[in-house]
């Protein structure tokens, strides 16, 4: 499963993946992994919660990023969710491309069974409209 949080920067979406990490935290029987662009949610996530900035890898563009969260799962088959800040940031704002992202990270949680959250910096309309047949939009 695929879920979006959509907004324009400003809208709480960063505060509404932190109340997903700890829910998903609490309710999760493996592991739970956030994953955002820099350093800045080090604080704002529990200590159990595997928290990765994307810089520190050298992740730039939604092949690097997709090759990265496959790795992830492919790593640590405990892996319940993987909950991602700041996605455009990571992978840019190229929306076509944010869309065959989508589509291949739904493929890899119907494998792997993980669940995948990613917060969108835009407004809804601004986004192909072949993803919300994918995705869960919260």
């Amino acid at each position: 499963m695929v879920k979006l949080l959509i907004g324009e920067k400003g809208s709480g979406k960063t505060k509404k993946l932190l109340d997903a990490v700890n829910t998903a935290l609490a309710q999760s029987k493996g592991h739970v992994v956030c994953v955002e662009k820099d350093d800045l949610l080090r604080y704002q996530v529990s200590y159990r919660v595997r928290l990765l900035a994307a810089a520190n890898y050298g992740i730039s563009g939604y092949e690097a990023f997709y090759g990265f969260l496959s790795g992830l799962c492919a790593g640590d088959h405990d892996i319940t969710d993987i909950l991602v800040d700041a996605t455009l940031k990571i992978g840019g704002k190229d929306f076509d491309e944010f869309a065959k992202f989508i589509e291949k990270t739904a493929r890899l949680s119907e494998l792997t069974g993980t669940v995948f959250t990613f917060t969108v910096s835009t407004a809804k309309e601004n986004l192909p409209q072949g993803i919300f047949n994918i995705c869960e939009i919260e």
